[in-house]
């Protein structure tokens, strides 16, 4: 038996997932590297950063060799798209994988996470407005079936804690500025794709999304199947905001459901989230687990 895997090299996270021949989950592993430490202020991945994210990479090439793979595809997103030494990283990543990462536009990865994000959803039901909140970008994709438009935004959650909170826990006026800046570049979105507006349902996928979802059951240990298509409500969503939010980081990371790796970040990110289900006045987000990895996989077993 084959099997295949994808890589994505995240701003905050590195994520592996194996599948064999017929599509089916062999491996599923995330780890937090912030690879994107510092990129939106220096325009260069830090040496520590690339050499975190390349020693989980030699974890999941070791991974990827117990299960026979045979195909990858690794992915770089928002990070390396934002820094000057990126082919640094790319060496570095294609001698401990065996892979060189592509750097893929926010177009594509917008492309290949609604693709995973929509593949068992009914199109009948859509058009979805899938979002992907990541640590450096965000990526918004319209449609049904295919994406109709996506545009990919410079806000994420570590870029947002990076740009906008500088206190812990954040002031009023830090949370306000940045809830207003995603504001501004939601009117600029749909300015240009105004389909986005007729959307009639909100999928939220990746780390951001999730942790919410977590947090709000209440999670002790990460249950990916509770997690998987859980129906988010807004004021469910605006209650762990105003929780996490007004919380130190020290306090903050005994929520049942926050890895303390993320604490730092989830508010940056959570502030993505809210905005967008206020602009667009979704009263849900259905979560879930099923994202860009996804999307890559289906790539290798249809080549």
């Amino acid at each position: 038996m084959t099997a295949v895997a994808a890589i994505d090299c995240g701003t905050n996270s590195t994520r592996l997932l194996v599948a064999d021949e017929d599509g089916r989950t062999l491996e599923r592993l995330m780890r937090i590297t912030r690879l994107g430490q510092g990129v939106d202020a220096t325009r260069a991945l830090a040496p520590e950063a690339i050499d975190r994210t390349v020693a989980v990479l030699r974890e999941f090439r070791s991974v990827m060799d117990t299960h026979g793979v045979d195909r990858v595809r690794m992915t770089a997103t928002s990070a390396a798209r934002d820094a000057s030494n990126r082919d640094d990283f790319f060496a570095a990543a294609e001698a401990a994988v065996g892979a060189r990462p592509e750097l893929i536009s926010g177009d594509e990865e917008g492309s290949l996470s609604f693709r995973g994000a929509t593949s068992t959803l009914n199109p009948d039901e859509g058009p979805y407005l899938v979002v992907d909140i990541g640590g450096g970008s965000t990526e918004l994709i319209v449609g049904r079936d295919q994406p109709t438009g996506t545009r990919s935004l410079d806000v994420g959650c570590v870029r947002m804690t990076e740009k906008f909170l500088a206190t812990d826990p954040p002031r009023p006026e830090e949370l306000s500025n940045a809830l207003g800046f995603v504001h501004d570049l939601l009117e600029e979105t749909v300015r240009d794709i105004p389909a986005m507006l007729d959307a009639p349902r909100l999928v939220g996928v990746a780390g951001t999304v999730t942790t919410v979802a977590a947090v709000e059951i209440g999670l002790q240990t990460y249950d990916r199947d509770r997690i998987h298509h859980f129906v988010l409500t807004r004021d469910a969503v605006e209650d762990v905001f105003r929780t996490l939010a007004t919380e130190a980081r020290a306090d903050r990371i005994h929520n049942p459901g926050l890895e303390e790796a993320r604490a730092d970040v989830i508010v940056g990110g959570t502030i993505v989230l809210v905005a967008i289900m206020r602009y667009f006045k979704f009263d849900t987000c259905l979560v879930s687990e099923s994202d860009i990895l996804d999307g890559l996989v289906m790539s290798l077993l249809e080549g």
